[in-house]
């Protein structure tokens, strides 16, 4: 079931050179002051109300939608970009403006921040939030399937080792951002660096560490230390934190082979076999 939404917008007026832009029936007395960028499924508009700065967010609008106005309102601004308005049926948030990308910033910097990052959002998850455990207990039984599937893109020690260590149970009720790297997190003023497009889980706060690291693993000349870093930044359980990036590394690796993808399965290869005992 998805969540409820939390907000409904206020009213007024979308408006660039004197048109209204008003989508969805929503309107909110906004004024376009620069230039529309994109990322790979949203454009973010830099609009003014009464002085006052924000973006305006659309993208095709689902249940992905719903889901982060969900996860932003329940942050509420904690390491999260403030979300002021919403109308997820048109797949529109009225967002905090924020300003430069973590990716512009050396990898060292970066991974230190994800990790004071992953623990900053660790606070107690609302019981609704769907837990880690569930994900991996769901997906561990499908991967030797797909792995034959896909004509055995890796070795089976691999293969067997993410099974092994597959972590299928946790006793933390932490809230989790499962959609965690650079990519994600801008610089603010209220906080150094605030995250945006969040997903709320719940369990244990390494489950995203693996995608911390692949993001950014070509600016990596030592993977172990840049791993150790991150542990250390988020004050992680090292072998639990190395079982889940294992693990969330070959079912990235399997997914990604399906998708036709070349140049991330390397990264995986990469990553799990410094890992590896």
């Amino acid at each position: 079931m998805p969540p409820p939404r939390h907000a409904q917008p206020t009213h007024g007026s979308v408006t660039r050179a004197g048109y209204p832009l008003v989508s969805g029936g929503w309107e909110w007395d906004l004024e376009v002051v620069g230039a529309v960028a994109h990322g790979s499924n949203a454009v973010v508009v830099p609009v003014s109300r009464g002085g006052d700065a924000f973006v305006l967010r659309m993208s095709p609008p689902g249940g992905e939608v719903v889901e982060q106005v969900w996860a932003l309102r329940w942050w509420a601004g904690r390491g999260m970009a403030l979300l002021y308005d919403d109308d997820a049926d048109a797949g529109a948030m009225l967002l905090e403006r924020l300003s430069t990308p973590l990716t512009s910033r050396p990898v060292d910097e970066a991974v230190a921040v994800l990790g004071q990052l992953m623990r900053r959002l660790a606070v107690p998850a609302p019981d609704e939030a769907r837990s880690t455990e569930d994900i991996v207990r769901t997906r561990t039984p499908d991967l030797e399937p797909e792995w034959e599937r896909l004509g055995r893109p890796f070795d089976l020690a691999i293969l067997r080792e993410a099974i092994r260590v597959a972590p299928d149970a946790t006793h933390s009720t932490l809230a989790v951002n499962g959609d965690l790297h650079s990519d994600q997190v801008l610089a603010g003023t209220r906080e150094d660096w605030l995250t945006v497009d969040p997903v709320l889980f719940k369990g244990d706060i390494e489950y995203d560490l693996g995608r911390v690291l692949w993001t950014r693993l070509d600016e990596m000349p030592d993977i172990v230390e840049h791993f150790d870093l991150a542990v250390h930044e988020a004050g992680l359980d090292r072998d639990r934190a190395r079982d889940w990036v294992i693990w969330r590394t070959v079912d990235y690796w399997l997914w990604g082979s399906a998708a036709g993808l070349t140049e991330d399965p390397i990264r995986c290869a990469r990553l799990v076999n410094s890992l590896l005992p």
